[in-house]
């Protein structure tokens, strides 16, 4: 018998998620709301089972998840180095993992050496901030898998395409892989919708990289009357404003419809910015090569992260107040 009291958290966070997804698919908090739905659903579904062979393997996950992200990152750093060389940006997996490992020596010889108050308040606090980047990273995979996921049965008037840099004036595979994705939309749905390839000329590209979309298009068929360039674009909040501003002026007064196609792991970035800037649109995503996928998914992350940056201000602002209210206590006593 299904017990209804075990199951209560369960529908509640699935109430929540499905009205607010309903509302607006390109949230943050959405990310949130599944991470807690599909938690309460495990606990729920193995306390209402109890058996071992439940349970069992998910305290082992829980467990061994830190040690098993370490290995994984390191695993996935080496790979990485060797087919696309060292940079600081690759090196953020290495980093990840360091961060992880700093963790576990610094906590337990803080209380090996009986550390002072403050040391071990700051470490405290630096321990909710990690435990919230964790939370918030995990839900993020979880939701930009969703995200991407879902079909989505609508014709769209205009395909953004992202530039992601080129090899002198031809695609790289990245920037190819957003085009083909493009392209398959565009046959997809009876070669009806406009192409907008957004993408400025870098200080080291001959040509934008709109333009070098643009003539990969051609190649394969698609009419110039089906491509209009937006080659002014450095980022992706550029992309999509200017990107925005061209669709608008192109669909008289109505904003029309349009799909942003990009790589699968910048896909809800690209869709929360999208919200953000009042575009109407919805984002799609290319296959990026696996070794690849976990660099720039923590790279999305921490750029997601400087826009939602107040649990971490939060945290350690409270931390430095219970430091002086502390100290102000001992020294007027």
């Amino acid at each position: 018998m299904i017990d209804i009291v075990l199951w209560l958290p369960t529908l509640v966070w699935g109430a929540i998620f499905i009205w607010s997804y309903r509302r607006e698919p390109r949230q943050f908090r959405n990310a949130f709301f599944f991470f807690f739905l599909c938690a309460s659903a495990l606990g729920a579904l193995s306390s209402q089972l109890d058996q071992w062979w439940i349970t069992l393997p998910i305290g082992l996950a829980v467990a061994l998840a830190p040690f098993v992200t370490i290995i994984f990152m390191l695993v996935n750093e080496v790979q990485l180095v060797r087919r696309e060389g060292f940079s600081l940006s690759h090196a953020l997996p290495l980093l990840f993992a360091c961060a992880i490992v700093a963790w576990f020596l610094a906590v337990p010889l803080a209380l090996v050496v009986e550390a002072p108050g403050l040391v071990l308040g700051f470490l405290f606090a630096l321990t909710l901030c990690g435990a919230w980047f964790f939370l918030s990273f995990t839900a993020l995979l979880l939701y930009s898998w969703l995200y991407r996921s879902l079909p989505r049965k609508r014709q769209y008037d205009f395909i953004v395409i992202h530039g992601a840099g080129l090899n002198g004036t031809d695609l790289t595979p990245l920037l190819r892989g957003r085009v083909d994705r493009a392209y398959d939309l565009w046959v997809k749905q009876d070669k009806k919708g406009v192409f907008v390839p957004s993408g400025g000329r870098g200080t080291d590209e001959v040509i934008s990289e709109a333009e070098a979309m643009a003539r990969y298009l051609r190649s394969r068929g698609v009419p110039d009357s089906a491509i209009v360039l937006e080659d002014r674009s450095t980022t992706t909040w550029e992309n999509l404003t200017y990107s925005r501003d061209l669709i608008t002026r192109l669909s008289s007064a109505t904003p029309e419809r349009a799909a942003l196609v990009t790589s699968d792991y910048h896909v809800f970035r690209t869709a929360m910015y999208a919200r953000a800037v009042g575009f109407n649109a919805d984002g799609l995503g290319s296959k990026t090569a696996s070794y690849y996928f976990p660099t720039a998914f923590i790279r999305e992350f921490i750029a997601i992260s400087r826009r939602y940056w107040w649990p971490y201000a939060l945290i350690m602002g409270l931390w430095a107040l219970a430091t002086v209210a502390i100290y102000a206590l001992s020294a007027v006593s």
